[in-house]
């Protein structure tokens, strides 16, 4: 049984028991969260499209713990203009993992 969601603007498949990095959520470590955006539904080899979402399906998580992701860096650069800049970004993420599948 797999199930996909939309959180933060992006979707995910996940099975019971999965780990995933989301983007950031407001909740704290150890706290359980529910996801009601399910957008396909996989069950015994029968899958149900939502329209755009499932109706009465939602999928619970626990969250394991938020943190940033390695740095990248931004280098703009323009060639015989002298001009150069150099910024760091760290995206922030919440580490979940997937307790049940209500469908």
């Amino acid at each position: 049984m797999y199930v996909v969601f939309e959180t933060g603007g992006k979707q995910y498949k996940a099975s019971e028991g999965d780990i995933l990095f989301v983007e950031k959520l407001d909740a704290a470590n150890e706290e359980m969260v529910t996801f009601d955006q399910v957008k396909v539904v996989s069950k015994d080899g029968e899958v149900v499209i939502g329209t755009p979402v499932v109706e009465g399906a939602s999928v619970s998580a626990k969250v394991i713990k938020t943190g940033k992701a390695k740095k990248i860096i931004v280098y703009k650069m323009k060639p015989k203009k002298n001009y150069r800049r150099k910024q760091g970004h760290r995206q922030p993420y919440t580490k979940i993992q997937i307790e049940k599948i209500n469908a």
